[in-house]
C-alpha cells in the first residue's frame, strides 16, 4: 500500500513531469521560431542529424550522454535537462496539494504547464506569444464555469484591474517600463490570484524583478537602459502568492 501511494503521489507526477518538460522545451523553441512542434523529430542544432528515440528519453539520456551529441559531440543545452526537471518537481507538488480534487489537479497542472512554458520563451527571448495567453484564459474561464462559476466574475474585475496598472506604466514610460506582451498577461494573472491578492501579486513582481534587476546591474550582467523581461517575475510572483499571500494580507494589514 505504502508503495503504491508513493508511485500515485511522487513516481507517477514526476515521470509524467519530466516527460511533459520534454514537450515544454521543444515547444518553447519551436513556438517563437514558428516552427511546428505537433510533429517533426528532434535534430541536433549542429549536426542536424536526427535525434534517436533512445537518445531523447528525458534526463535519463542527457545523464547517459554526457550532456552531448552522441554523433557530433557538441555540449547538449543545459536548458533541457533543468527544464525537465523543474516541470517533474512542480508536477508532484501540485499532485500532494491536489490528489483529493481531480478536477482541480488537472486545470493547476494544465496552468503550470502554460505558465511555465511562457516563462521560458519571455525569459528567453522576451516574448509573451498572444496564443498562449489565449489559451490560458479559456482554460480558466473553463474551469471557473465548471467548478465555481460564481469566481468567473470577480476574477474577470481582477484580470482587468491588473492589466489597467500595467498599461499605465506602459504608456507613462512609452513601452520602456512595461511591454504590451505584460499588459496583456496581466488579464490572465489577475483572474488566477483574483482580487484579493492583485495587489500582492503586481507588489511581488516588481519587488522581485527590482531585485534581480539590482543583482544583474551589480553583476555587470546588464546596464541601467538594458530592458529585462518582466514576465517571469510576474509567473514567479503567482506562485508566491497562492503560497504567501495570505501572510503578506496579515502582515500588511489590508
Amino acid at each position: 500500500m505504502f508503495f503504491n501511494l508513493l508511485f500515485l503521489s511522487v513516481g507517477l507526477p514526476l515521470s509524467l513531469g519530466l516527460l511533459f518538460g520534454s514537450f515544454f522545451s521543444v515547444i518553447s523553441y519551436r513556438l517563437i521560431r514558428n516552427m511546428t512542434w505537433v510533429t517533426g523529430r528532434s535534430v541536433c542544432p549542429r549536426c542536424k542529424k536526427q535525434i534517436a528515440w533512445y537518445d531523447n528519453l528525458p534526463l535519463i539520456s542527457f545523464i547517459f550522454l554526457k550532456g552531448r551529441c552522441r554523433n557530433c559531440k557538441i555540449h547538449i543545452s543545459i536548458r533541457y535537462p533543468l527544464i525537465e526537471i523543474a516541470t517533474g518537481l512542480g508536477f508532484v507538488y501540485l499532485a500532494q496539494l491536489f490528489y483529493l480534487n481531480p478536477l482541480t489537479l488537472i486545470y493547476s497542472i494544465i496552468v503550470f504547464s502554460i505558465l511555465f512554458i511562457i516563462f521560458i520563451i519571455d525569459f528567453e527571448h522576451k516574448i509573451i506569444p498572444d496564443s498562449l495567453i489565449f489559451i490560458g484564459l479559456l482554460v480558466t474561464v473553463s474551469y471557473y464555469l465548471l467548478a465555481n462559476n460564481q469566481r468567473l466574475i470577480p476574477s474577470l474585475f481582477a484580470g482587468l484591474t491588473s492589466a489597467l496598472a500595467l498599461l499605465i506604466i506602459h504608456l507613462l514610460t512609452r513601452g520602456r517600463g512595461m511591454g504590451l506582451g505584460d499588459v496583456k498577461f496581466a488579464v490572465w494573472g489577475g483572474m488566477l490570484v483574483g482580487f484579493k491578492y492583485n495587489l500582492i501579486w503586481l507588489f511581488l513582481a516588481f519587488l522581485t524583478g527590482g531585485m534581480a534587476g539590482i543583482i544583474l546591474i551589480l553583476g555587470k550582467r546588464a546596464g541601467l537602459k538594458d530592458q529585462i523581461a518582466f514576465g517571469p517575475f510576474l509567473i514567479v510572483a503567482i506562485g508566491l502568492t497562492f503560497v504567501f499571500g495570505d501572510e503578506l494580507i496579515n502582515l500588511l494589514g489590508y
